[in-house]
């Protein structure tokens, strides 16, 4: 609500503004996790919910066929992720051309629907330089209401090696009209892959 209406009460305001009123009410008193799946999937992002690790393994591999990425390159600089590249057969030891960035994440941002990276996933690469297609690891105890929130629970994981490069990534799909809010982002085609762990 503008700071106007609140002194000089409603007058005429647009249908389109009294429906982002009604939007931003009923977006406020959902829980955090269906917070970000609402605007994670408006941003454009594709959401697979898994309850354990072999639904993880089943839902990598249903994306893999779905885009014709077995025996490919995939980016991956996580240890932990190398054995599901390896049971498809995917180069990720110097890949030449990667189809795709395979990592995990710092956060879930709830309120913008975004996605929190450090060092740590994708060393200190910028967005514009990671590939087009990403699939991510997630899990529900790592979605935030907020940023700030976000680099709270980076110096609080990492108390003495504190990880560079941390930025986020929210646009999933290219802007149908360029604006201004989309400047200096660049859209990725982005999978989630989100873990029950609570």
């Amino acid at each position: 609500m503008s700071l106007f209406r609140k002194f000089f009460g409603p007058g005429d305001s647009s249908d389109e503004e009294k429906e982002n009123d009604l939007n931003a009410i009923r977006t406020s008193n959902l829980p955090m996790d269906e917070l970000f799946t609402i605007n994670f999937r408006k941003n454009g992002g594709k959401f697979l919910y898994c309850e354990n690790l072999t639904e993880v393994r089943s839902h990598f591999e249903d994306i893999l066929e779905e885009n014709d990425w077995f025996e490919s390159d995939a980016m991956c600089f996580e240890p932990k992720l190398h054995t599901m590249l390896e049971e498809n057969n995917l180069n990720f030891k110097n890949p030449v051309n990667p189809k795709f960035l395979f990592a995990t994440c710092e956060n879930l941002i709830a309120d913008e629907g975004s996605v929190l990276f450090s060092s740590n996933q994708i060393k200190q690469l910028k967005p514009q330089e990671l590939p087009v297609n990403i699939v991510i690891v997630g899990t529900t105890s790592q979605i935030i209401e907020n940023k700030s929130d976000g680099l709270r629970e980076i110096k609080k994981r990492y108390e003495k090696d504190y990880p560079s490069n941390i930025t986020t990534i929210k646009y999933f799909e290219k802007a149908k009209e360029e604006d201004f809010l989309h400047y200096g982002s660049v859209a990725k085609n982005l999978y989630l892959l989100l873990l029950e762990d609570l």
